[in-house]
């Protein structure tokens, strides 16, 4: 146990009966729940880190939409100093206002799908307004907001890190108690194909969950994009030699072993904490890293590229590129979510 966690651990017991004792409210009281007048589904997990919630919203979303289900994302925005909440994102919208996931979404989606704000209900609203004829909402990272009526909740685990240690914060992975997770009306699981017992996640889920459905989904690297031109290549881009990966994300790990299943090689790595990204000045620090390990490119995530601006670009003297990301296997998933909506 590292020093931190030692002297926080007394912090624990007393964070995990703050939790108890909020969700016991909002289940006594389900009244406190404001209500939007659509749907809402709420897209959340249990652990800290990264699951992949932001692209399995961005998922549902594309599908719903497609399906005849106009739709828009709310976000809390994490890391946005908005000047004004709730904010509606754009796609030219300041990350450093709106937070980088919600303006990742916004490019994706397009105009008026995404509101970023603390109280969600109020980003409902905005929403509402914006495109009056929305027939549902999805709430991004949204199990712990309970503040918020939601009409279905999608509980998210990622297969290979799982619950992690099994512990409430600050001493495990955990932002909630294991039995939340009955709050969920399915369970999706994410990087499926590298769960090794599918038999322990099921039986977890019997006997913490709700009862209803388990939706096992992957994420794989589709292609890539010269930043900031945009210009597609292939992935894996053997021509251009050997890679240098770098990432902000909950979960690192992850995207560096997607890389690899996508047949992309790298030399060497470089993980920034979770939301976090590389000032220009840093850029050259990577760049000069990259050459010492004897790489001649750079990769990213769409996640981390939403940060880069101009001055990264005039920083930047090796080729950079964005994986992007997509969902597989994650029909059946959006099918019974459309199932429940009518």
């Amino acid at each position: 146990m590292s020093i931190l966690r030692y002297l926080a651990a007394p912090l624990a017991p007393l964070y995990g009966a703050v939790v108890r004792a909020r969700n016991r409210s909002f289940d006594a009281h389900p009244e406190r729940a404001a209500r939007l007048a659509v749907p809402v589904v709420s897209v959340g997990n249990l652990s800290s880190g990264g699951t992949g919630k932001t692209p399995l919203t961005l998922f549902l979303a594309e599908g719903l939409e497609a399906a005849g289900w106009s739709n828009a994302v709310l976000s809390r925005g994490y890391g946005g100093r908005r000047a004004v909440d709730p904010m509606s994102v754009e796609t030219d919208s300041d990350p450093r206002q709106t937070g980088d996931e919600p303006l990742l979404l916004a490019r994706r989606l397009g105009a008026h799908r995404v509101v970023v704000g603390r109280k969600r209900h109020a980003a409902g609203l905005r929403a509402l307004a914006q495109r009056p004829g929305l027939r549902c909402l999805l709430l991004d990272d949204g199990f712990q907001h309970r503040a918020l009526h939601r009409d279905l909740d999608l509980l998210v685990l990622d297969g290979v890190r799982r619950w992690g240690k099994g512990r409430m914060l600050p001493l495990g992975d955990l932002r909630e108690p294991a039995a939340s997770a009955a709050r969920a009306q399915a369970l999706v699981v994410t990087r499926a194909a590298r769960v090794p017992d599918r038999a322990e996640i099921e039986a977890w889920w019997a006997r913490h969950g709700s009862g209803g459905p388990i939706f096992w989904i992957d994420f794989a690297l589709g292609a890539l994009r010269h930043w900031p031109s945009g210009t597609p290549a292939p992935l894996p881009l053997a021509e251009q030699g050997p890679a240098f990966a770098w990432c902000g994300l909950g979960h690192p790990e992850a995207f560096y072993a997607d890389l690899l299943l996508a047949g992309q090689a790298w030399v060497a790595t470089h993980s920034f904490p979770d939301h976090g990204g590389p000032s220009p000045a840093d850029l050259g620090r990577l760049q000069a890293r990259a050459r010492a390990e004897g790489a001649a490119w750079l990769v990213c995530t769409e996640k981390d590229a939403v940060k880069l601006g101009a001055d990264h670009a005039r920083a930047l003297e090796l080729p950079l590129y964005v994986a992007e990301q997509r969902v597989t296997g994650g029909e059946p998933l959006l099918a019974w979510v459309q199932a429940r909506l009518l």
